[in-house]
């Protein structure tokens, strides 16, 4: 295994995160294709077992037993809680941002996970209806107070992103060391404006669906399984872009067949090529895991990054929370989106 520092906060992280949305009771309000408690500790122990300490979930993960699921596996495999970097989000709950909530949701998330602290508290997005110093304030409080020891966000626009960041400066407030964007060879509109910030504030890059939601594993758009037939969000967010994204889909199986791997290690291998420090990945099989450490051995050339980059095209964005009064924009208003 891999590992690097996470931004500036000087906690030690693998260079692949294992993505808690794969774990959870299944609804048809969430999704219906995470997986239970015995197949959640299977692949965490597997992880473990090869290296992988960043483990990366949220409070609205599955109504909650994302978290649950994932502090059951550890106590059940008898996990020494410094062993794992554990990650959680705020936002998608009654109140959003506000001081309240954020006390409130935190204490929430230890009890499911089974810790007093988190290692890594992220904004899920940015919030218009509370103060960006009540939300600074708050979050600094969890740090001073060791439920907290590194602050995170996600998807958001760039300037909201800065201010943010402003805010705890001005303050004296802790500053965010992480941004959870939503970034592959897919979708690629954060590298305009969010990136360089992040770049400017030595934020750490662990960008959600590296995999495009499954559409960089595979050479046909659509596929038959759970997910791919009944993920609505999924959807929602590339099926727009088809005709645009298939001959950057084309060259990535071109690559991955001239390199004899598999199509999903090229669409790792270009994050780190990228300088990500941690992409995050969805498990539902240990198989899975052993895959995603697998691509760490890959590394592209700068003619193969140019080669897969070259066909893209500007997107329509995708993640981050509309401006009030303005049309949602894709997997912006709903927990399923990431």
């Amino acid at each position: 295994m891999k590992y690097a520092k996470l931004g500036h906060s000087g906690i030690e992280v693998s260079r692949v995160c294992l993505g808690g949305m794969s774990f959870g009771a299944p609804s048809a309000d969430f999704h219906q294709w995470t997986v239970g408690p015995d197949e959640t500790r299977a692949v965490i122990g597997r992880a473990l077992d090869l290296g992988v300490n960043f483990i990366d979930t949220a409070n609205c993960y599955a109504h909650g037993t994302s978290e649950e699921y994932i502090g059951a596996a550890l106590r059940e495999l008898g996990v020494a809680r410094e062993r794992v970097v554990l990650a959680s989000k705020v936002f998608f709950n009654e109140g959003g941002l506000s001081r309240e909530a954020i006390e409130r949701e935190i204490d929430g998330t230890l009890r499911r996970l089974g810790t007093d602290y988190l290692d890594l508290y992220i904004i899920h997005r940015f919030d218009y209806a509370t103060p960006m110093e009540e939300t600074m304030e708050a979050l600094d409080g969890l740090v001073r107070a060791g439920k907290v020891r590194a602050l995170g966000a996600s998807a958001m626009y760039a300037y909201q992103f800065h201010n943010l960041q402003l805010v705890a400066e001005r303050n004296g407030w802790t500053r965010f060391t992480s941004m959870q964007n939503h970034y592959n060879l897919l979708y690629r509109e954060d590298e305009r404006e969010l990136i360089p910030v992040c770049r400017q504030y030595d934020v750490a890059l662990t960008p959600y669906s590296p995999m495009a939601s499954g559409h960089l594993c595979r050479p046909t758009w659509d596929s038959s399984s759970m997910r791919s037939t009944t993920d609505a969000t999924m959807r929602s967010k590339y099926d727009a872009a088809e005709a645009q994204d298939m001959p950057i889909v084309s060259r990535v199986a071109e690559v991955s067949e001239r390199r004899g791997v598999p199509m999903a290690s090229v669409a790792l291998a270009w994050h780190w090529a990228r300088g990500v420090t941690a992409p995050i990945v969805g498990c539902s099989r240990p198989e899975r895991v052993d895959d995603a450490v697998a691509a760490l051995d890959v590394e592209l050339t700068d003619e193969e990054v140019s080669y897969l980059e070259e066909p893209y095209t500007a997107h329509e964005l995708v993640g981050p929370a509309a401006r009030p009064g303005e049309r949602p924009l894709a997997g912006t208003t709903n927990p399923n989106a990431k």
